[in-house]
């Protein structure tokens, strides 16, 4: 659901990397590893065994360009579209062979093993199915850690996030198959007035932008997208009214991956069936598909404004989110969807995501009872939106993945505060892959385990991968710092995804692409086509779009947004020394009271004005940068930072640079009488002018640069 929209405390602690000066921010100690989990083993039938290729070569878990992907539709087992020439595949049958179930078994056990202990995650379930059967369902670890409840495949319902997504475009594919909606109608159409999207002077968002995630919205999730406290739960069309975000751009431009947009979409198929989200997606998708045990319902008491809690039976056996620390497991209260369900709101067993797989690989059909139909499979498979030729794209509401062998998959990931899951069919193999994880430090294990099963048993991997070198002016291309567009536009939370959202990417001396982002970075090799790169590690692709000599944009892996190119004066560089020169300035500033001499103090009364506003200010500064630091330092603890949003001390680090700025401007217009000054014998020196010159240019530029950055707003978190 959040699809890392922040992947721990590092991300927001690189507020402090701009905001202070090199050495004030110590680094997090390594905790030590935690012990391996329990399991709890349930095995569906097993699938012919088939010998496969060699052990996965290597269990090093890459780095990721993208929120992690996931599930999809159907069609025969099939031979691979062909990868292209200048990127390594290891050939693959045209029939693909079932997998082995216990040779499955024992290495996913392996991952999953290696995987948990040092993510510390403690616990995790997984399902896989292929053919029509479950050859894999296995718990791993615990569910409550106070009570060593194991974690069941069968009983143990976890947070599945923005997986939900998929049941939402069912639901919205029904309605448009029926000719109630209009894949290309205005969403308004189908809105009521109150929740219907404004905006005169940009064109309609229709359904089909909001399928494949280009509305054009902003995206905000700080103090609104989770709920601790259940009494703040608000109902779907209340939540859609008061959390409306601005439109930044025309529809089906750009991809900028959107909760509201998806949940906007529930609203509307709610609207056109009358009935409430939960129970039109019960009726229509749960029921049918035997789903007993998967509800979008949160675990609550009874409100009369909202759907019905979920069932005292399914909330005595959800999975307990647990947070990560020095002193262990720390369990954590759950996370309340409810306000933005169609987008992710589910919970759902390994068991019952085992039964969606089926379905979605059947396409639209299970145990002879059918949820949708052929064309909307269909649609589920085809590509809707791709930005550019080679990047990324999505299909109705369906990430569309690349896999290693150049096979194909679909699906889509999760991510709350405390879950992250990972949905992966393979229409190709007849094989889809469900898992997902209830500790905050294990992002990266749901993202890798379909590649990494496909890997071991259907595309061993080249033992020395090609790549082609990028020569100097190729570079040059391609360098630069590249801003997300899947963030806030304005306010506080603007400032923040203006930070987390920032990758730079610059070439390395072996002629390959260097991508930071999310505090990672990652090795790209140039592809025989322009502008495109494919992972060291895996079968992702990177595409860049290119203006004359140079590079504007690029889409990573997933689709979720585009990076366009930013230079002065939103490059991070600028900012930071901005920032360090402007914080030696202060400290000189008030250290110069103490230690001037008196033959200095001698100041005519506009300099004696000015030397009071330029000293102010220079506290003002230095208390807005501690009060971003302390910010940064308990951003730690990301439920925090999401349910107290906005924070005190970043409120009153912004306030405190604002009322800066204003005396910023004034002590500027002081300047030219501060240089007239008065007699000789009664003014400051050439040099302590230059000095009050200097500092006030550097806080004016200091000033300029936090209100681009949208810093100098504390009434707009």
């Amino acid at each position: 659901m959040t699809s890392r929209l922040l992947s721990g405390s590092a991300l927001l602690a690189v507020l402090i990397g701009l905001l202070l000066p090199a050495g004030l921010v110590g680094a997090q100690e390594t905790t030590p590893p935690a012990e391996p989990a329990a399991s709890v083993t349930s095995t569906g039938p097993a699938a012919p065994v088939a010998e496969g290729p060699r052990p996965y070569a290597s269990l090093k878990r890459p780095a990721r360009l993208r929120p992690r992907p996931v599930a999809f539709a159907t069609r025969p087992v099939t031979a691979p579209p062909a990868a292209p020439a200048d990127i390594p595949q290891v050939p693959v049958a045209t029939a693909a062979a079932a997998l082995p179930a216990p040779e499955l078994e024992a290495f996913v056990d392996g991952l999953m093993q290696r995987g948990m202990v040092e993510d510390h995650i403690a616990g995790a379930t997984i399902s896989v199915v292929q053919n029509g059967q479950v050859i894999l369902k296995k718990g791993y670890g615990v569910a409550s850690v106070k009570s060593r409840r194991a974690v069941d495949p069968d009983r143990t319902l976890f947070r599945v996030a923005s997986i939900s997504k998929t049941f939402t475009w069912i639901t919205l594919m029904n309605e448009i198959e029926a000719g109630r909606m209009r894949l290309d109608g205005p969403v308004n159409l189908y809105l009521p007035e109150a929740i219907q999207i404004r905006g005169k002077n940009m064109g309609p968002v229709r359904l089909r932008d909001l399928m494949t995630h280009t509305p054009g919205f902003e995206d905000r999730a700080m103090g609104q997208l989770f709920e601790q406290d259940w009494q703040r739960v608000r109902p779907l069309n209340e939540y859609l009214r008061q959390e409306r975000p601005r439109r930044v751009r025309e529809p089906g431009t750009l991809p900028s991956y959107s909760n509201y947009g998806a949940a906007l979409a529930g609203a509307a198929v709610a609207n056109v069936t009358g009935k409430p989200f939960e129970q039109l997606v019960a009726e229509e998708i749960l029921f049918p598909a035997g789903m007993t045990r998967t509800t979008f319902r949160d675990a609550r008491p009874w409100r009369e404004d909202l759907p019905a809690p979920m069932s005292p039976a399914l909330a005595a056996d959800r999975s307990d989110g647990f947070r990560w620390t020095p002193l262990g497991w720390q369990e954590q209260p759950p996370e309340m969807t409810g306000q933005i369900a169609p987008a992710g709101g589910a919970s759902s067993t390994a068991a019952d995501m085992a039964r969606y797989m089926m379905l979605l690989l059947g396409g639209g059909t299970l145990d002879g009872k059918t949820v949708y139909s052929p064309r909307t499979a269909k649609a589920f498979e085809t590509v809707m939106y791709r930005p550019t030729p080679d990047a990324a794209g999505w299909n109705a509401g369906f990430q569309d993945i690349p896999l290693p062998g150049g096979r194909r998959g679909f699906g889509h990931a999760g991510d709350t505060l405390w879950f992250h899951s990972n949905l992966v069919v393979v229409p190709d193999l007849g094989l889809g892959i469900f898992i997902a994880v209830n500790t905050d430090t294990g992002a990266e294990l749901p993202s890798e385990i379909p590649s990494a099963i496909i890997s071991h048993f259907y595309a061993r991997p080249p033992a020395v991968p090609v790549s082609r070198a990028l020569n100097a002016e190729d570079a040059r291309r391609y360098e630069g710092d590249y801003l997300g567009t899947r963030r806030a536009y304005h306010g506080l939370e603007a400032f923040v995804g203006r930070i987390i959202r920032l990758a730079k990417v610059r070439a390395t001396p072996d002629g390959q692409l260097a991508i930071l982002m999310d505090g990672k970075s990652t090795l790209w090799n140039a592809t025989s086509r322009p502008g495109v790169f494919q992972s060291v590690n895996g079968p992702e692709v990177v595409a860049f779009e290119t203006a004359g000599e140079r590079a504007v944009r690029f889409y990573p892996n997933g689709g979720w947004a585009a990076f366009e190119r930013v230079g002065f004066p939103y490059g991070a560089g600028l900012l930071t020394w901005v920032v360090v020169l402007s914080a030696l300035a202060s400290v000189a500033t008030l250290a110069g009271v103490f230690v001037r001499n008196r033959r200095e103090t001698r100041q005519t009364p506009t300099q004696t004005r000015a030397n009071l506003l330029q000293t102010t200010q220079a506290v003002l500064w230095l208390i807005a940068l501690g009060c971003v630091g302390v910010f940064a330092s308990k951003s730690n603890d990301i439920a925090a930072v999401f349910f107290n949003w906005p924070s005190g001390w970043l409120v009153t680090g912004s306030a405190c640079a604002l009322v800066a700025s204003v005396l910023a401007v004034v002590t500027l217009l002081m300047a030219p009488m501060v240089w007239k000054g008065g007699r000789r014998v009664d003014s400051w020196t050439t040099l302590r002018k230059v000095a009050f010159t200097y500092t006030t240019l550097l806080y004016i530029g200091l000033a300029i640069l936090l209100g681009l950055w949208n810093v100098l707003l504390p009434w707009g978190g």
